[in-house]
């Protein structure tokens, strides 16, 4: 199935991540505008393959910054259509129990992961409205559906509060037909996950739990987003699709 799309533009945040880095790629392959947002800078020479893709290096908790510059592509491109948020931080030495936790690491964390999906939707569903069409799909994470012995407790806290508003999106804005929806990646090899490199026995170890026997790569992830982003679709709003190779439907 060869995915299609109404709109021209869309915007990524955490593009230079692996699961944004690979919607980009896809994007840009579709023929859409791409604004790339990070903190960190997209590969050499990504740009100059990827011609319709145009980068701005920027922290998206940042407000005013970023009402700038989202500013400056819809005027040049008349138009936002798409959204894919996959801003995230797991900070794994720093985010632990709300017993033990730091909040000034709390909040940060909420500020990162949930806060910067407030202020995106804030900025970029009335330009949405204005066409009357949008789409857009927030990256959570399995870790949002249940506890853990060895917790990332605002990790987890806020990947679940983004479920919750996505759903609330989707139903105050269906009207002009603007979709929202989540996904929840399972165990994916990004460079969140560099400690696999120091420990290759617990990656293999998790492997084995996996019904799938795999750990996911950034395109797998990639290509559920695009799909809910596409026009294929386009009866699909308010809800979570899990991309973990069923590990979260073990007994």
């Amino acid at each position: 199935m060869k995915l299609s799309f109404k709109g021209k533009s869309a915007v990524v945040t955490g593009a230079c991540g692996g699961m944004g880095i690979e919607c980009v790629k896809m994007l840009n392959k579709a023929g859409l505008k791409v604004l790339m947002l990070d903190i960190k800078k997209p590969p050499v020479n990504f740009l100059t393959k990827y011609k319709r893709a145009e980068f701005k290096k920027i922290d998206v908790t940042n407000f005013d910054e970023l009402k700038k510059i989202i500013n400056q592509f819809y005027l040049k491109n008349k138009s936002i259509d798409y959204l894919v948020n996959t801003t995230g931080v797991l900070w794994f030495d720093k985010d632990i129990s709300s017993t033990q936790i730091n909040f000034d690491v709390w909040d940060r964390v909420f500020e990162i992961n949930l806060k910067s999906m407030a202020y995106l939707s804030k900025l970029i569903i009335p330009k949405m409205k204005k066409n009357k069409f949008g789409s857009m799909v927030h990256v959570s994470s399995v870790d949002a559906l249940s506890g853990d012995d060895k917790p990332q407790d605002a990790y987890g806290a806020s990947k679940a509060a983004m479920i919750r508003l996505s759903k609330s999106l989707a139903i105050q804005f269906a009207s002009y037909n603007i979709r929202s929806n989540i996904v929840l990646p399972g165990p994916i090899e990004t460079p969140m996950q560099d400690r696999w490199k120091k420990n290759p026995k617990s990656k293999k170890q998790l492997s084995r739990m996996i019904p799938l026997q795999r750990i996911g790569k950034p395109k797998d992830v990639a290509n559920t987003i695009l799909f809910l982003l596409s026009n294929e679709g386009s009866y699909i709003t308010g809800t979570e699709i899990t991309v973990d190779g069923g590990l979260t439907s073990r007994p």
